[in-house]
């Protein structure tokens, strides 16, 4: 072996590491290269993903928020149906002129020509003055006497 073969080698050996280096060096760019790249990618579609969350989320709050707007509304309609077939059934009662009478008779106090009417009183409402008594507790007809009485009163 010679001075210029063991250089030779050496060299060899150099040029080889150098070459082994450089492989390794662009096989962890390109890694790198890979993962920045996926990286970009990840980052591309959470961006799109995010956008559309932000896009879709008014509209989504908003059906959701009409669609329980629209429950409540049927749900009242439901009560005013039923509401109004509890007075059409209510109108049809008050057709009949014995429940008219009826409630005539029960509401105004009225008595038909040959009966006598009477008027019960509270043992304890009876103690109270005629005074104490609000215009709401007493019949209808006593309050127009009353207001009868007090304008007469006033003229004297």
């Amino acid at each position: 072996m010679t001075g210029r073969d063991r250089f030779s080698t050496a060299t060899r050996l150099r040029l080889l590491g150098e070459q082994t280096a450089a492989r390794v060096y662009r096989s962890q760019t390109r890694r790198q290269a890979r993962r920045s790249r996926l990286t970009g990618r990840a980052a591309l579609l959470a961006l799109v993903v995010c956008t559309l969350v932000v896009a879709l989320a008014y509209p989504m709050r908003q059906y959701v928020s009409q669609r329980a707007q629209i429950s409540d509304l049927e749900r009242q309609q439901q009560q005013e149906r039923q509401r109004v077939e509890q007075l059409r059934d209510l109108k049809a009662r008050w057709q009949d002129d014995a429940y008219a009478e009826q409630q005539i008779r029960q509401r105004l106090h009225y008595v038909m020509p040959g009966e006598t009417g009477y008027v019960v009183i509270d043992p304890d409402a009876a103690k109270q003055s005629r005074a104490d008594l609000g215009a709401a507790d007493r019949p209808w007809y006593a309050n127009v006497w009353d207001g009868v009485d007090k304008s007469d009163a006033s003229d004297q």
